[in-house]
């Protein structure tokens, strides 16, 4: 049993570290995701140490505020813990959490007594998180900070304990003595332990880290309930509006092409059929426009299948799918995707409409001489941005592809931001949720 229970341990470990695209991550991943989170874990464990400050501080205002000498003190204490929440909400962003602001807008006033503070659900929560995050997320910090430097600290222990003085002679963070060389031996089996540890664990802690900010310093849910019912209702209509929109511009790409040209073949083709009888040469003539016209209709009607939902999506993947479309655009175009795996058809054919949409713009109004398409993926949110160098006054809302951009943006919850100050340059920013 216990051989069965190592062979089991030894293959889950070669899952971890395998090559990629033969196991679940390579080990230059997992080495960076280790990285990834004691970076983030140290910027958590500093906003630790302000909420950590910040704790006594509240609790002293809210003593002085309860004996009436104190009262003046919350709103810039109460100002400082919503600062402090929006650094972490930021942080968390970075992190691929969608973490939105429960306040509506930069002049939203902090609580200015304890009344006010009672009855703000957000601000309650607010320092609930700072006391949270001023224990829990600290420790988990500095144990994230801690991990990587033990490490190589107690593996090279056994080259230098000799020459430090007693003092120093540990391991484990002084939690084991090692003063002899047995001991010092010691030292670099638990420098490794600790480091593969550090590999396999660090992106778990960052997370336990992160999960008081992602429970607490969003929308408070009972007080959202509404908002989030109407924001459903309105992008609900969007996209209903988005799919009229289509079907209208499906509609008429068939009607006048490809019906119109199918039309003309019907009229080639009676032509033909009377002159086969008197003039044999003359029907192999109108065959052949008949044959053009058809060919034409065939190539109208792809055109029309591509608009709906581009094959080039399904054969090459988004990557593919906009090299190729950059590849046409008549500005130089470079392109960067940082997408792992695939998004769902809707978002990639989304993001597909709005940079062929953008490049188009580019090519007919911008006068730019360069442009560039930078897609990226952070969590379950897709960020599609298009920049060109051109003359810029871009208007989102003079009803031009802009507008559409947004409409389809919007149809999927998404959001749209357009930059374009007059001379330039022109930025296009669109975020997709995506889902997991």
């Amino acid at each position: 049993m216990a051989i069965g229970r190592r062979e089991r341990v030894r293959a889950w470990f070669d899952a971890q570290l395998r090559p990629d695209g033969e196991g679940r991550a390579g080990l230059g991943s997992v080495v960076a995701a280790a990285l990834r989170a004691s970076g983030y874990g140290a910027v958590g464990a500093g906003f630790g140490i302000l909420a950590l400050y910040t704790i006594p501080v509240a609790v002293l205002v809210g003593f002085l505020s309860l004996l009436g000498a104190g009262r003046f003190l919350v709103h810039p204490t109460m100002q400082w813990v919503r600062t402090l929440a929006g650094l972490e909400r930021r942080r968390l962003h970075r992190l691929g959490h969608d973490v939105e602001s429960p306040y509506s807008g930069p002049d939203v006033e902090a609580p200015r007594s304890l009344r006010e503070l009672r009855a703000d659900p957000s601000a309650r929560r607010d320092l609930q998180w700072v006391f949270l995050h001023g224990t829990w997320g600290l420790i988990l910090g500095a144990v994230l900070i801690n991990m990587p430097f033990v490490s190589v600290r107690d593996a090279t222990y056994p080259l230098w304990w000799a020459f430090a003085p007693s003092s120093e002679q540990q391991i484990l963070s002084g939690m084991i003595e090692a003063q002899t060389a047995p001991a010092a031996a010691l030292g670099f089996a638990t420098g490794i332990a600790v480091f593969a540890l550090w590999l396999l664990f660090g992106p778990k802690l960052l997370d336990l880290q992160a999960r008081a900010g992602v429970n607490l310093l969003g929308p408070d849910p009972d007080i959202d309930l509404s908002e989030r019912v109407a924001r459903l209702t309105a992008t609900r209509a969007a996209a209903l509006d988005a799919h009229a929109v289509e079907l209208r511009r499906i509609e008429r790409a068939l009607h006048d092409g490809a019906q119109n040209r199918i039309v003309a073949v019907a009229v080639l083709v009676g032509a033909a059929k009377r002159e086969v009888p008197r003039d044999p040469d003359r029907a192999v003539e109108i065959l052949g426009r008949a044959q053009d016209t058809v060919e034409d209709a065939l190539a109208e009607l792809r055109a029309v299948v591509r608009s709906i939902l581009p094959p080039v999506l399904e054969d090459r993947g988004l990557a593919g799918a906009l090299n190729a479309l950059a590849s046409d655009c008549a500005v130089p175009c470079t392109v960067a995707v940082d997408v792992p795996g695939r998004c769902p058809a809707s978002v990639e054919a989304t993001a597909y409409f709005v940079v062929a949409e953008s490049l188009t713009n580019v090519a007919k109004h911008s006068r730019a001489t360069s442009a560039s398409v930078e897609v990226t993926r952070r969590g379950n949110t897709l960020t599609v941005a298009v920049v060109d160098d051109g003359r810029g006054g871009a208007d989102a809302g003079a009803g031009s592809g802009l507008a559409g951009i947004t409409r389809r943006v919007e149809a999927l919850d998404g959001t749209a931001a357009v930059t374009s100050p007059p001379g330039g340059p022109t930025e296009i920013r669109v975020e997709l949720p995506c889902g997991s």
